[in-house]
């Protein structure tokens, strides 16, 4: 099978389980929005939920992943699997004893942490208060995940990618039955929530461990910390933290400076942000997680030509993809909060604001894509200082148009500079990467994003036409906007679809052959 075949197959794989991984997310944040609406208690837990969940994304799902994949794969396919197999057991010792020392000094020094990460909040004692409280109850949740990223990392290696995709889905099945059935048993509701956070960070591991076994690599203490490919990992993990971290930073100095902002913008950002990384999670990081072993093989082996092939593949794929959602995400961002999230203690007005935010995030899902798509790249070639650069350039931009726009434009500002940063990081990838490799498909990339814009017209004119049939500021008529809701989505996936094929778009024929062999097999 062509490489371009596994990627569409492995993005599909991943695909298919992140999908229900984001549906229970989405219910999550219906419920939790229902029970605990947008201001004080939600903007404490979102805060507190930050700090760990910011060192997931830059230590666990980042720096790890990048580091310890192209090593693993290069590692498992020249030396083979009891090699490999002593290598993941060291990676595991190590990141226990690493991680058990964060999680304890974390838990220590909370106040300290959540009053650098939020200043605001020392004007309202009793939530910073609450916010400290949150942030010890979550952090062993950094501990749990990032052992679930090294599963993850041996999983996607050894061409196993629905587990460790649909583990998450145990992470949101936790926190909503602890918000439903434990929110009225705590003096302060919302605490219910962050003891789903740890149950759930447990049932994700617990999922990983039999998968592992039965892949032939069973997780054992091995104290060999001098093996070289430990040593290799480390120093390509510092770099990493940053490089494929900057996103998530950024986000997180928006909710630092929301939290100056009037009471729920740390709310507003952050229920946009969930939204936004719906076809995210689905998609984007779908195809950087398919993309990345393949790159890894390529390089460890020396075939530039079939890297460069997979990368500018995964770039047209990720371009295909994220265009039409940029376009419906736009189009639809306050329906979107009208239809899931209003009602109980989240009214109208609220949806308005987080669709504010949803909007301006929804600019840069093509830019954050691609950066998602060309770090990896870097990585697989053992180039971390690159990516560290442009992020560090893409830090400061993204400072700068916060304190520039979160006075005029407000949490919307935030949401902006956020996209403005994803657009500039992405440039300097793109242009180094060229200078490192040379071309790698620069027109046949340019050409499919072209086609991907030009299929996008007339599907943003059905979704805009549907979407005027209802009244989004009623609190009744639920299923007229779930008809329309679900018609404008259905009609514009087909639209989209059928002039992607008039155009000839190579990924529309890639994936409609997979479709294809699926339904025949079966």
């Amino acid at each position: 099978m062509s490489e371009k075949k596994n990627i569409v197959r492995a993005a599909g794989v991943l695909g298919f389980a992140t999908i229900l991984s984001r549906i229970m997310g989405m219910v999550r944040d219906m419920v939790q929005s229902r029970l605990f609406g947008a201001g004080f208690a939600t903007d404490a837990f979102i805060a507190a939920f930050q700090i760990p969940n910011m060192l997931r994304r830059f230590f666990a799902e980042g720096a790890l992943t990048s580091a310890f994949v192209p090593t693993f794969s290069e590692w498992y396919s020249q030396k083979g699997e009891v090699e490999a197999r002593h290598l993941a057991n060291i990676c595991f010792t190590l990141l226990i004893m690493v991680m058990a020392a964060v999680t304890l000094l974390g838990v220590v020094f909370s106040p300290l942490l959540v009053n650098l990460m939020f200043p605001g909040f020392k004007a309202e004692p009793s939530k910073l208060e609450l916010t400290i409280l949150l942030n010890r109850l979550m952090f062993p949740y950094i501990f749990l995940v990032s052992l679930v990223a090294l599963c993850m990392g041996i999983l996607n290696t050894v061409r196993h990618f629905f587990t460790p995709a649909i583990s998450t889905v145990f992470l949101n099945i936790s926190m909503i039955l602890c918000a439903v059935f434990l929110h009225s048993r705590f003096q302060v509701p919302i605490v219910s929530l962050a003891v789903g956070v740890l149950l759930g960070g447990i049932l994700q591991l617990l999922l990983q461990i039999p998968v592992l076994y039965r892949m032939g690599f069973p997780l054992r203490l091995r104290f060999d910390f001098h093996h070289p490919a430990v040593r290799r990992i480390a120093l390509l993990m510092g770099p990493s933290i940053f490089g494929v971290g900057v996103y998530y930073l950024n986000i997180t100095v928006g909710a630092i400076l929301a939290s100056y902002l009037p009471q729920g913008s740390v709310s507003f950002l952050y229920y946009a942000q969930r939204l936004f990384e719906f076809p995210q999670g689905i998609f984007t990081v779908s195809v950087a997680q398919a993309v990345l072993p393949s790159m890894s093989r390529q390089a460890a082996a020396g075939d530039m030509d079939a890297l460069k092939e997979s990368l500018a593949f995964g770039l047209k794929l990720t371009l295909f993809i994220t265009i039409p959602a940029m376009a419906g995400l736009m189009l639809c961002s306050t329906p979107i909060f009208s239809l899931l999230f209003m009602g109980g203690a989240f009214d109208y007005a609220k949806a308005e604001q987080c669709g504010v935010a949803l909007f301006y995030y929804s600019l840069g899902l093509t830019f954050v894509a691609m950066v998602r798509v060309l770090v990896p790249a870097f990585y697989a070639l053992k180039d971390t200082r690159t990516p560290v650069l442009t992020a560090f350039t893409a830090f400061i931009l993204n400072l700068g148009f916060s304190l520039l726009l979160m006075g005029p434009l407000r949490h919307g500002g935030l949401a902006l500079a956020s996209t403005l940063s994803a657009l500039g990081n992405m440039a300097l990838l793109i242009w180094f990467l060229r200078k490192k490799i040379g071309p790698f498909g620069g027109k046949s990339i340019v050409l499919a994003g072209g086609k991907g814009l030009l299929a996008s017209v007339p599907m943003s004119v059905a979704v805009y036409w549907f979407i005027t049939l209802t009244d989004w500021s009623s609190h009744g008529h639920k299923l007229v906007k779930i008809l329309v809701l679900g018609g404008a989505v259905a009609a514009g996936i087909i639209i989209y679809y059928a002039f992607a094929h008039l155009l000839r778009c190579e990924e529309a024929r890639e994936v409609t052959h997979l479709l294809r062999k699926k339904v025949f097999k079966r």
